[in-house]
């Protein structure tokens, strides 16, 4: 038996917004990320509509890019003095991934963090407040996904919480906040939408629902992010609905090793300067780990597959695969994201020398190889490395170099 889960309403279109107004409630609490959703007006919006709709709004804002353990613990503490019965996040995937476990904490005070970090181990939800998440950006779908992705700095590790109970119970899909995205971040999380769409179709829990989510996401994608990058709003509105649908595909169809590898390299490096952002990992990784999956025969039809939906040329899978990977390097190029971690320069644009310098990367290569196996997206992946195959695979994302293995 499989299951299938999406939040219970998804308002999508302009001007979606405006369900808040219908919501029922005492307390809300608003978890936001910097200050681009306060400058667009946004968050006015969403206090005035709360308001509207009968509640008290208090707000926790500030939530960086890729929270922290200890911004999660913040946050819970403030929503047990207020004690809401709507938490309403707003913004990228960090806010709403960071306030998702905030819920947990809210509802369950005793849970620590390696208890969130369980494989769908989660108790019931829902015994405090409910759940709205309203993406500001095109890529994450935490909106309507069962994952939160939260980094514990100490050990320079990001961990997946995965369980359908933080699965929101609303989701707005307003294309206007998408339209304050800078270039980058639309390179970025567009890539990082496709990265959800291709996995979730190879995963090993792909099913009839997810695939249809899947194929059709990618199609929008290849029909939009390109002019969504080069500022064309209709196409941005474009791909604020094919992330959805790939968040969709991906939340109940799991995921696979560009994932797992782009989780535990994001943080890993940070004191040499930044981190690896992470839709840069997956658009740097997805072509290596498409060479390694393919291997495996069923993974290599559905490549297949997926490069007839994009009318790519090939005589026989296998040239259709090494079409879909020279497809997803050109999406690359035309985003200006490097396609190795040593041409990875400041603010995950290519650089004749990366910030990762060689040595530190051998250096800790066993270390994040073993934390990639061990990442809850591994699982579902259609070929299972082992420890050497995982250390030659970022080896060849370090280096650029083909996997022939």
């Amino acid at each position: 038996m499989a299951r299938f889960t999406l939040p219970r309403d998804v308002y999508h279109g302009k001007g979606a917004l405006e369900a808040l107004k219908t919501f029922e409630g005492k307390r809300a609490m608003v978890c936001s990320g910097g200050s681009s959703m306060r400058k667009g007006g946004f968050l006015q919006k969403v206090e005035d509509y709360l308001k509207e709709a009968g509640m008290e709004v208090e707000f926790f804002e500030g939530i960086e890019s890729d929270p922290s353990v200890e911004t999660v613990m913040k946050g819970a503490e403030a929503m047990s003095k207020f004690q809401p019965d709507w938490i309403v996040a707003i913004g990228g995937g960090s806010p709403i991934d960071a306030a998702k476990a905030m819920w947990i904490k809210y509802e369950y005070p005793e849970t620590t963090f390696e208890d969130m970090c369980k494989v769908f181990g989660l108790p019931k939800l829902r015994t405090k407040a409910k759940f709205c998440a309203i993406s500001s950006t095109s890529g994450t779908a935490t909106e309507v996904t069962a994952f939160s992705i939260i980094t514990d700095y100490q050990k320079g590790i990001k961990y997946p919480i995965a369980d359908f109970e933080i699965t929101p119970d609303v989701a707005i899909v307003d294309p206007e906040l998408a339209h304050t995205m800078p270039k980058k971040l639309v390179a970025h999380t567009g890539m990082d939408a496709i990265t959800h769409a291709i996995e979730a179709y190879v995963s090993t829990a792909n099913c009839d629902y997810t695939d249809a989510l899947a194929i059709h996401s990618i199609e929008m994608i290849d029909e939009s992010l390109v002019s969504s990058y080069n500022e064309d709003m209709n196409a941005r509105d474009e791909m604020h609905n094919a992330q959805c649908l790939a968040g969709m595909a991906f939340s109940n169809a799991l995921l696979g090793i560009v994932h797992s590898m782009a989780h535990k390299t994001g943080a890993i490096f940070a004191d040499h300067g930044a981190h690896i952002i992470h839709g840069a990992a997956n658009a740097m990784y997805l072509p290596k780990v498409i060479a390694f999956n393919a291997r495996d025969a069923v993974a290599k039809k559905r490549y297949g597959v997926i490069a007839d939906y994009l009318h790519l040329d090939g005589a026989n899978d296998d040239a259709k695969v090494d079409a879909l990977i020279k497809y997803v390097r050109k999406l690359n190029d035309d985003l200006n994201i490097p396609h190795s971690i040593n041409r990875y320069g400041a603010n995950g644009l290519p650089a004749d020398t990366g910030f990762v310098p060689e040595g530190i990367f051998l250096e800790r290569l066993s270390g994040i190889a073993a934390n990639a196996i061990l990442d809850a997206c591994t699982g579902s992946n259609p070929r299972q490395p082992s420890q050497e195959e995982m250390e030659m695979l970022l080896k060849c994302c370090y280096y650029d170099t083909e996997v022939d293995f």
